[in-house]
């Protein structure tokens, strides 16, 4: 039986990726994006290609109001949202002291707050069809902190542990939680964020996996119910080694990394 997703970021990167794995199984979309002709452009390739559903909803998450307009957006046609993908976010990278205050607010909206705000709204529905699946795409940023990017990486720490805190919450409710934890990708995140000169993409010290294959790797772990996804074995292995390491020392490769 189809069920209905609801895609932040959806336009581009992983979030249009994932939206195509949805769509691939016959689910129906809620696609939400800032861009409405792009997203207008992706919901009609998705419906003529999968004969499924696509509705979209312009929204700028940066904006407090966005997440309440989302649900209501949605429940005007009474829509249930069986999967809750919040993909939405974006970086910057520079010295604290020298980097917008503005874009760094902006940022902590749409990473953090936004993320927590609609999950608040959609999930009591999932609670009451005792079903339903949330995904948070964190990132393998959470992990330590990162100089020269530190609100991002700040955001992305809380994504993490919002997300393992309330998937413990929610055990044996029917509904799950899973933190969805990329790597280096290829997308346009590294071009808003301004760090493609930086060692860590310009290197390739990781290797940058595609926005599909973290999409297919996130999704068959999200439909799983699994907690925690890191896609790409040097990912993990990059993970892995900070918990073991010194936070002095995590901290220190993560700044180098983020050098020009």
């Amino acid at each position: 039986m189809a069920k209905t997703a609801l895609i932040t970021g959806a336009s581009t990167g992983i979030g249009y990726e994932l939206s195509k794995c949805f769509a691939a199984d016959r689910h129906d979309l809620v696609l939400v994006a800032r861009q409405e002709p792009k997203l207008r452009q992706v919901a009609e390739e998705l419906s003529g290609q999968f004969g499924v559903s696509a509705k979209i909803i312009a929204a700028d998450l940066a904006k407090p109001e966005a997440p309440r307009k989302i649900a209501d957006e949605v429940n005007k046609d009474s829509l249930p949202i069986d999967y809750l993908v919040n993909n939405a976010g974006f970086g910057l990278g520079g010295k604290f002291v020298e980097t917008e205050l503005a874009v760094e607010l902006d940022m902590m909206q749409v990473n953090m707050t936004a993320l927590v705000h609609l999950t608040k709204l959609f999930l009591p529905g999932m609670l009451a069809r005792k079903s339903g699946k949330i995904m948070n795409v964190a990132s393998t940023a959470a992990f330590q902190p990162g100089p020269l990017m530190a609100v991002y990486y700040a955001t992305k720490a809380f994504v993490l542990s919002f997300s393992e805190a309330i998937a413990n919450e929610l055990a044996g409710t029917g509904v799950t939680v899973t933190a969805l934890c990329p790597g280096p990708t290829q997308s346009e995140f590294q071009q808003r964020a301004h760090i493609e000169n930086t060692r860590l993409i310009k290197g390739k010290f990781m290797g940058l996996m595609t926005s599909e294959a973290v999409a297919r790797i996130g999704y068959h772990g999200f439909m799983q119910g699994k907690r925690l996804v890191i896609p790409g074995l040097m990912n993990k292995m990059g993970v892995q080694s900070v918990r073991f390491s010194p936070r002095r020392v995590a901290t220190q490769v993560a700044r180098m990394l983020q050098e020009s």
